[in-house]
């Protein structure tokens, strides 16, 4: 490949005139010639064994020039974007100017990059620091979490139905005294004050006993899904068939070593506090964090390629759809449910996806002026940290993580620390 000319022709847009050498481009059309003789057929010979020359003859000698091209432009393309130092950002336009078996090819491509940069400031920024405070009250919530987790549901048969019971409850709905589709229940169970029924139903369940039958009197919202009972009074015939209630264990030490590794309830508030003390530390942390570097992104300049935007929701996109799969949901049916289009969806990234590229774009500048190099050796670190976090060898990682990707998100962490290093930062 010899690169003929590298040269600007639009904000982020250069044009990379490439040309590819009679002998390659020979050998190229000699493979291409041996890949599809055997499906050709040529009248006195049988189906492959006719020579390239009747071949060409028969159908021009260019016949298999657009196979050699589709082999030998990839490779070109890439080493041309090596020796004019760009760095793409969208698929190339490419068009073949000429092409000939005297010249090889010669080929223009259009290349959107990445945009020049600017940062004006990075060092001596200020940020506050929440100071690291855990209330007892946060320790008293999550030993009642625990408890509620560790709960034992009993029956009921002493006392009315009241707020947290769960009522298994039999039930037929009438509108305008006709009972409608759908309104009809046996043996269900509901926990009371859940919300999980119309408004105002499981209040009315409330201070009944266990063989009550009553009406249950409510109104259908106006936004209820079916239309034809939106709005509308409804009357539910009601009977409650049992009680239950969850029984909550006792907060001592038996309850300690059941619910952790501890013996004492002591030992596992300390715990809670010293758990919920570094993630309040590692919160603060982030939101300094965030407010350096959103303060060096609107110190930026730079004109940012759309593809570039385009190019990050297609990964949010996709990100989002590898965990409908894992619901065993598809996106199309996400999108049928919610009534989206494709468009409007993407559109609900773009903010966020044009705020990542700001951000990328202007701690990669932050690494490149102050030469925040990356080790091989902490390259190969982070791989066997990946490996090792996915319970993946390490070899296999290597195969589908190019070591250049994590060199670049490794000089953007050290960016994120330089910036911190030399910020001014109060902890209040």
């Amino acid at each position: 490949m010899e690169l003929i000319r590298n040269e600007k022709v639009a904000e982020n847009t250069v044009e990379l005139e490439f040309k590819v050498g009679k002998e390659e481009f020979a050998e190229a059309v000699t493979k291409a010639f041996r890949k599809a003789n055997a499906e050709i057929t040529v009248p006195g010979f049988r189906k492959g064994k006719a020579p390239r020359s009747v071949v060409e003859k028969m159908y021009g000698e260019e016949v298999f020039f657009n196979d050699a091209i589709d082999a030998l432009l990839p490779n070109a393309y890439a080493d041309a974007v090596e020796a004019a130092a760009i760095e793409p950002v969208a698929r190339p336009e490419v068009d073949i100017t000429a092409c000939s078996k005297e010249e090889g090819f010669t080929a223009v491509a259009k290349v959107v990059v990445k945009p020049e940069v600017e940062v004006k400031e990075y060092k001596g920024l200020k940020a506050i620091k929440k100071a690291v405070k855990v209330e007892d009250f946060e320790i008293d919530t999550e030993l009642e979490n625990l408890r509620d987790r560790n709960g034992r549901m009993v029956t009921v048969e002493d006392r009315a139905a009241k707020i947290g019971d769960t009522a298994n409850i039999d039930f037929e709905g009438f509108v305008d005294e006709v009972a409608f589709e759908g309104g009809k229940g046996e043996g269900f169970d509901l926990m009371l004050g859940s919300g999980q029924f119309i408004p105002g139903f499981e209040d009315q369940i409330v201070d009944h006993n266990i063989g009550d039958e009553f009406d249950v009197t409510v109104t259908f919202p106006e936004e209820y899904h079916a239309a034809e009972l939106a709005g509308k009074p409804a009357v539910f015939k009601t009977k409650l068939n049992s009680l239950k209630a969850k029984e909550l264990p006792e907060l001592d030490d038996e309850f300690a070593k059941d619910v952790s590794e501890f013996d004492t309830l002591e030992e596992l508030k300390a715990d809670i506090r010293k758990a919920k003390e570094e993630r309040a530390a590692q919160e603060a942390e982030l939101d300094v964090e965030n407010t350096l570097v959103d303060a060096v992104v609107a110190s930026m300049e730079a004109v940012i390629p759309q593809e570039m935007v385009e190019s990050r929701i297609d990964e949010m996109v996709r990100d989002f759809e590898g965990r409908m799969s894992q619901q065993g949901l598809q996106l199309a049916t996400y999108l049928q449910y919610t009534g989206m289009e494709m468009e409007s969806f993407r559109k609900s990234f773009a903010e966020q996806a044009e705020q990542q590229v700001k951000i990328r774009l202007a701690l990669e500048k932050v690494a490149a002026v102050e030469n925040l190099e990356v080790s091989e050796e902490e390259v190969e670190a982070e791989l066997a940290k990946i490996a090792e976090a996915y319970k993946m060898k390490l070899e296999q990682v290597k195969s589908f993580i190019p070591a250049v990707e994590i060199k670049k998100d490794l000089a953007i962490n050290k960016a994120i620390d330089f910036i911190k290093a030399n910020a001014e930062i109060t902890v209040e």
